[in-house]
């Protein structure tokens, strides 16, 4: 077999098509893989650190409102698909799969125009311009969340995969999770915002560790781009607080957490329904198509967390909210429960099945 993957941009892209990939070569060592993004992109050092060949195009996005930018977009998206046509005749793929992104435009429409199998997955709700315009041309699209379907009315094939997190989110448990972690019985909060840090949340958290009490212990992560000015903000740390620039055992955190504060993209709810982990979701404003509020009230709507978004944020709303929680352990159950029935822990090998459904029709 012969697997092409086009996916490019963020994390939130590239992480799923790796996995993806990964999934192939795991039933099928022999099989050969290439993917296809820019070299802008996270793909340019994610997709080669994972040991996969990786062909580089000029794919950008076009302004939503004309400008002359939108002329030198025009041309380069002539070339990447010129570049793109090369690239598919010369590795000549079986199957063409998109993870969103600007790569995955080109390239997968370039497959359906020679008639190749194609398959595009969704990690979002509400799906990004190259997934929309894709849909109803692919043979099969494949959803993240429930609500994703509406969206994609038009579309030939779709499945409700859910979006592929680490396995190991289903198999380290609680108990060995807290020991690990040297916890005790309290409650064990969690605040996030993503490898760089999100500042709203760095903000309120700075407002919150100084007046929460010793019996939550809490853990903060302030991304490296924040961590030295928060460090010289925050003052004397309570015991009860710790502050990392970033977490690196994401795992065992979701696992033993009662409660977590943090952005709300679509791999964060995937790996916090994974481990049933409530949460308090701060969805980033400044997101196309304000996606990721979205998003969280996917998980609001069942029960799984509470949304916040930045326009209500003041000196009390996050503390207020922190503490009704931390206080109710029938409520955090609940949402970890409801959490729990919207994992999806066979996500990347249902890709995969529908991968050789079109291989083999």
């Amino acid at each position: 077999m012969r697997i092409l993957l086009a996916a490019g941009g963020t994390g939130g892209h590239i992480n799923p098509a790796i996995a993806i990939a990964k999934e192939f070569k795991s039933r099928d060592p022999e099989c050969e893989i290439l993917f296809v993004g820019t070299r802008r992109g996270l793909e340019c050092k994610l997709v080669p650190r994972e040991g996969f060949n990786i062909e580089y195009i000029e794919a950008v996005g076009f302004k939503r409102k004309f400008t002359p930018e939108n002329l030198v977009v025009a041309y380069k998206a002539l070339t990447s698909m010129i570049h793109t046509r090369s690239i598919i005749k010369d590795f000549a793929p079986d199957i063409v799969i998109g993870c969103g992104g600007y790569t995955s435009g080109p390239v997968v429409m370039e497959a359906v125009l020679k008639k190749i199998p194609t398959l595009i997955h969704e990690q979002n709700v509400f799906p990004g311009v190259s997934n929309k315009m894709l849909a109803p041309r692919v043979n099969t699209v494949c959803i993240s969340f429930e609500d994703a379907e509406k969206y994609f009315t038009h579309s030939k094939r779709i499945v409700y995969t859910g979006n592929p997190v680490r396995p190991t989110l289903f198999t380290v448990s609680r108990q060995s999770a807290r020991l690990s972690l040297k916890l005790d019985n309290r409650p064990f909060v969690v605040a996030v915002g993503g490898s760089l840090g999100a500042g709203t949340i760095n903000k309120e958290m700075l407002k919150l560790t100084r007046k929460v009490s010793d019996n939550v212990q809490i853990l903060w992560a302030t991304g490296n781009r924040e961590y030295d000015e928060i460090m010289s903000r925050v003052g004397e740390i309570p015991p009860n607080v710790k502050i990392s620039p970033y977490i690196y055992n994401m795992e065992e955190i979701l696992v033993a957490a009662d409660l977590v504060i943090s952005r709300s993209g679509a791999i964060t709810l995937s790996e916090l329904c994974a481990t049933g982990t409530p949460s308090i979701l701060i969805p980033s404003p400044n997101v196309a198509e304000n996606h990721q509020e979205i998003n969280a009230r996917a998980l609001e709507t069942r029960g799984a967390a509470v949304v916040i978004c930045e326009y209500e944020l003041d000196g009390e709303v996050l503390y207020k909210t922190l503490s009704d929680l931390i206080e109710n352990n029938k409520k955090l159950d609940e949402m970890g429960s409801n959490a729990r029935k919207m994992a999806k822990p066979n996500a990347t090998s249902q890709i995969y099945d529908e991968c050789i459904k079109l291989l083999k029709a």
